[in-house]
């Protein structure tokens, strides 16, 4: 990577310019200086929902081109199976059980949470400011709605968005009687039902959320940070409330897809992405910016065909089997990021360490980071430094990844209280049978052995947060 001067980099920090990205005779590109960095977030968005990872009727143009010009990373990972989790790994660049924000019995947080993300954790945001970044974030927040854990108290500027889960502040009176029933009656369709409030920094402006035109008023809240900030570092992060059941399109999409209204609101979230990456390219900020394209965990399987699909993975949202924990992931940023497939190992914990590399930002060294630097993948094609994937449901290792092997220590459905310990582990090599289908422990005795030892290594040294989760009501 490129080293600046001290002063070059107080330049850049000023004027918000970037050096040019210069090709090697090998076809490296070293990175420029200083990134803007972009990261969409999907909700529940499987693995097999888009163009370029193989859907047949979700017609997705701009994420499709957008993996043509970047890399589209084939075995990428989030840090949780359901949301709360998910998102504090990726802000914090470590695993959710660390911060406590993750929890046996509450999943996630509710409107009726006491707690949320600690101060005592950095988030991205956090971590770039020190380089002079500016933070936004538009969306989805899910880590915690009280005033003292808003995105306001965690290093962004800026919030527009909702505060968890777009199926929360469930109003309606069918709901109340007979929850299942309610999934399958009109009222599922209307945004009335959901008693769910939009925010802007600190205060509710609108409740309940008109969701019908959420994904439309997200872009338009981006479109307007970008232009606010082109001329100075920044990081956004677009945090989308779909496809997370129910599902809502504006008037311009509704109705659009093949796929049915799951199809209108992925096809909504990719027109999005383009008007994205379309202003970042009138302002020649592709140049200098990395946007990244990946989901908080897999599709919502038991809501039928309004959920989504994990393609040739198994299970989905809430198991960590491969369809609950591997996204489709792009990285993009013309000139700079070599393009191609990759079929290396990345998490979205390592963004947090990916981004603070590139901002020349030093790592923490208070506590730990599951992180690693994925420049050597982005820019050279060479291998990634991350050998290895931790399962996690709730606060306990459910599975561990060494290079192509998963080892599965105890199964559990997504929704149900039944869970299987599995002595010896299961074993599936990923790079064959990226389904899970054939357990191969008797033909790789030493490779489980090898997974048992770094199993054994990582429960040693873990220290666990509270459960920042149980408390409700």
């Amino acid at each position: 990577m490129k080293i600046l001067s001290a002063i070059s980099f107080l330049l850049l920090i000023i004027t918000g310019c970037s050096i040019s990205a210069e090709k090697g005779k090998d076809s490296e590109i070293k990175p420029t200086s200083l990134y803007n960095f972009v990261v969409i977030f999907a909700d529940d968005l499987g693995y097999g929902d888009l163009g370029v990872f193989g859907h047949p009727t979700i017609h997705t143009p701009h994420l499709d081109q957008m993996a043509q010009e970047g890399q589209k990373w084939t075995q990428f990972y989030v840090g949780a199976s359901v949301c709360t989790p998910s998102r504090a790994a990726l802000l914090t660049g470590r695993l959710a059980v660390r911060s406590g924000m993750t929890s046996k019995n509450n999943r996630v947080l509710f409107p009726d949470s006491h707690h949320g993300l600690p101060q005592t954790e950095i988030t991205l945001a956090e971590q770039l400011k020190n380089a002079g970044y500016v933070s936004g974030i538009i969306g989805k927040w899910h880590l915690g709605h009280k005033k003292e854990y808003l995105p306001t108290q965690h290093g962004f500027e800026s919030y527009f968005g909702i505060p968890y889960s777009n199926d929360m502040d469930n109003v309606s009176l069918l709901a109340k009687q007979d929850y299942s029933s309610f999934w399958t009656s009109e009222a599922r369709k209307k945004t009335e039902s959901f008693n769910v409030p939009l925010m802007r920094n600190e205060k509710i402006i609108e409740r309940p959320t008109d969701q019908f035109n959420l994904t439309k008023r997200y872009t338009q809240e981006a479109l307007l940070f970008i232009e606010k900030h082109k001329n100075q570092p920044f990081f956004l992060y677009l945090a989308h409330s779909m496809p997370h059941v129910p599902l809502f399109a504006s008037e311009s999409f509704e109705g659009k897809s093949k796929r049915g209204i799951y199809g209108d609101v992925v096809e909504e979230l990719d027109h999005s992405v383009g008007q994205i990456l379309n202003l970042l390219k009138n302002h020649g900020l592709e140049k200098n910016t990395i946007v990244v394209f990946t989901s908080d965990n897999g599709p919502w399987l038991v809501m039928n065909s309004e959920g989504g699909s994990a393609g040739l993975l198994r299970s989905g949202k809430g198991s960590t089997w491969e369809g609950g924990m591997r996204e489709p992931t792009l990285f993009w940023s013309p000139g700079n990021i070599i393009p191609g497939v990759v079929s290396e190992l990345g998490t979205t914990m390592d963004l947090f360490t990916t981004f603070s590399a590139l901002a020349n930002v030093p790592l923490p060294n208070d506590r730990i980071l599951d992180g690693v630097d994925l420049s050597p993948v982005l820019f050279h094609k060479k291998e990634s430094p991350r050998k290895t994937v931790f399962y996690y449901r709730g606060d306990e290792l459910y599975a561990l990844r060494l290079k192509g092997f998963k080892a599965h220590f105890k199964t559990q459905d997504p929704y149900s209280n039944f869970y299987q310990t599995h002595q010896p582990p299961l074993l599936f090599n990923l790079n064959v049978d990226p389904s899970e289908k054939f357990d191969v422990a008797n033909e790789h005795p030493e490779i489980l052995d090898a997974i048992m030892e770094i199993r054994l290594e990582h429960n040693k040294k873990m220290i666990k947060g509270p459960d920042l989760l149980r408390d409700r009501g």
